[in-house]
């Protein structure tokens, strides 16, 4: 049932290198259509796998494909939009956390220590409707929180660990803002002051020094619309200060805004990236060409909306983005409709699945699941 469709290679332009190629390869058949996937070892072997809603594919080829639950299936949507590897319960095998709107829930999935059997499902907090997660370090402790975009509300979950610094099934919550957060969120240090500040659509809300006890500021300083999940925060122009980059994840758009301080007063232009193809709704920065640069890596959501949103039908995509200085040149993977193509899902995953030295990604989405193998430069050229 779960097997490799027909391999596809793309070669991309750049304007200064030799083209990259990708091997395109489709993972699971047409019942795999889940929003979200990551790479892990489910099964301590070495070997990464791929886990993606229902199920993990073991690896390194990702033919065998191990049932995990069952997830509920609502209005084109499975409720699964995050699979984030975190050894929860600390019996060394990473378990799975996940988040759905539909049951309103955060949850984890408990690995059976590698073997095939079903895996437990553990509530973490009934917090509201789920658009996604995100994992980010809210408080600085050196460990990855817990961070969803929902109920309408910026709050993070911190896992809590025994003496060895193991987890230990159970989570803390702390709320940043109780209210008013609307669809988008960002984290990333704003101000420059060395801590993470979170961002969500209408402005950033910045970090105290003890980011567990002490009062977050807002700071309504933009309008960002239906943002994407995440917002990131980056040095887009290299000035030393922190911009952001934003898709529209129900519109269309991709957008960066330059931070601009003058005379204390801090102000944000807007740049365009790419204002003609809609819902971009994750988005990763990641070095994809070895170039020791960041590029921005991104796609279409299909059917973000059930078809609804402006450009909802349009053709999907997913893309790679060259930073010239705040100028933005787009690197094209894959275009077209979705019978054929694929785009970027809610939560889609950037590594070195084969270990060659090159990012690869895991695209999801109800298009499909599929693998696109990072080969390198055509000419052998691995600057």
């Amino acid at each position: 049932m779960f097997l490799h469709a027909v391999l596809v290679s793309c070669a991309l332009q750049s304007a200064d290198a030799p083209a990259l190629k990708f091997e395109r390869t489709r993972i699971g058949d047409s019942k795999v259509i889940y929003e979200a996937a990551s790479a892990c070892d489910v099964n301590n072997d070495g070997v990464l796998d791929i886990v993606s809603g229902e199920y993990w594919f073991q690896g390194p080829d990702f033919k065998a494909a191990h049932k995990i639950c069952d997830v509920a299936y609502q209005s084109e949507y499975h409720d699964d939009f995050s699979d984030y590897p975190m050894d929860v319960n600390g019996d060394g095998y990473v378990d799975i956390v996940t988040g759905g709107w539909f049951c309103a829930k955060l949850a984890w999935r408990e690995n059976p220590k590698g073997g095939t059997g079903l895996w437990t499902t553990h509530d973490i907090d009934a917090c509201g409707n789920v658009e996604t997660v995100r994992f980010w370090d809210a408080d600085g402790d050196g460990h990855v929180d817990v961070v969803p975009n929902a109920g309408g509300r910026v709050a993070y979950y911190s896992l809590v660990r025994d003496a060895a610094g193991k987890g230990t099934g159970k989570f803390t919550k702390h709320v940043v803002k109780p209210d008013g957060c609307g669809h988008g969120l960002g984290f990333g240090d704003v101000n420059g002051d060395g801590r993470g500040d979170f961002i969500i659509p209408d402005g950033w809300i910045e970090a105290p020094e003890d980011r567990a006890k002490g009062a977050w500021a807002f700071h309504p300083e933009f309008k960002l619309g239906s943002a994407s999940v995440p917002i990131l925060v980056h040095d887009v122009n290299g000035d030393g200060r922190a911009d952001l980059i934003v898709g529209q994840a129900h519109n269309y758009g991709l957008d960066w805004y330059e931070q601009v301080l003058k005379d204390g007063t801090r102000s944000w232009v807007k740049h365009s990236i790419d204002a003609t193809r809609s819902q971009y709704h994750d988005l990763v920065l990641a070095d994809i060409d070895n170039d020791k640069e960041l590029e921005l890596i991104t796609g279409k959501r299909y059917r973000a909306h059930n078809g609804h949103d402006p450009g909802g039908n349009d053709p999907i995509g997913l893309y790679y983005f060259e930073n010239r200085g705040g100028l933005w040149e787009r690197v094209t993977l894959d275009y077209g409709p979705a019978t054929h193509a694929s785009g970027a899902g809610i939560y889609f995953w950037v590594a070195d699945i084969d270990g060659n030295g090159w990012l690869d990604i895991i695209a999801p989405g109800k298009e499909g699941l599929y693998l696109f193998k990072n080969k390198g430069r055509l000419s052998g050229d691995s600057h």
